[in-house]
């Protein structure tokens, strides 16, 4: 079995290859993810090649292989069930799931994550947006929206169909802007000046940093 390491490290490089058009990730992208040194990554990497879990280029980066690819979309689609349980039945916050749905998806069996996708409706993105592996783990489905919000353009209605950057300040700031996943609004001004678009959301009007805007994929309304 897989130890929660390697796991780790399988489910990292598939999301940071599945973010850059299948590009190799590089050494210094998964110590960030991981918050580890670059010394320690070409250490699992050297593992993870010699299991056949990724193929290890020095200087050129590393890809998983077909069967690195099936685990990391497993533990992906334990993850994101995960979260959406806790904030579906327990009611938990969109900014408090991700911390414990990383320490819960390595004990979990897949019989289990079946029955909790099951008991769910089979839903198609986590709370974040992100997109849910199907069960049979062979292929991510990356089909969604690409545009932010910071690419629309005045009179433009939008639905907040995912969030790019999930740290926990990030999703409060969201929050406390009445900003939760599937806000319908309109844009009025963009940009409105000094990096700040604005925008409305139902009768309430909000100035929205470009920047922030730019971490929010929106679907049309």
């Amino acid at each position: 079995m897989p130890s929660l390491t390697v796991e780790n490290y399988v489910k990292t490089i598939c999301q940071i290859t599945s973010g850059q058009e299948g590009r190799p990730a590089t050494t210094g992208q998964i110590a960030a993810a991981l918050g580890v040194s670059p010394g320690t990554v070409t250490s699992m990497l050297k593992t993870l090649d010699a299991a056949r879990l990724a193929t290890h280029r020095p200087y050129e980066g590393v890809a998983l292989t077909r069967a690195g690819r099936v685990l990391a979309l497993r533990m992906i689609r334990r993850h994101r069930l995960i979260e959406l349980f806790l904030m579906r039945t327990l009611g938990m916050s969109w900014d408090a799931v991700h911390d414990e749905a990383e320490h819960m998806e390595h004990a979990m069996s897949d019989l289990l994550i079946d029955r909790i996708d099951e008991f769910l409706g089979r839903p198609d993105v986590d709370p974040h947006g992100d997109p849910i592996p199907r069960g049979d783990a062979q292929v991510f489905v990356s089909d969604g929206p690409t545009r932010s919000l910071a690419e629309c353009a005045p009179g433009d209605r939008f639905r907040l169909a995912r969030v790019v950057d999930q740290s926990p300040a990030f999703l409060r700031y969201l929050t406390a802007s009445g900003l939760p996943l599937g806000a319908t609004g309109s844009v009025e001004r963009n940009p409105e000046g000094a990096g700040v678009m604005r925008v409305a959301i139902g009768d309430r009007r909000l100035a929205l940093a470009i920047d922030a805007a730019g971490k929010l994929l929106v679907a049309d309304a």
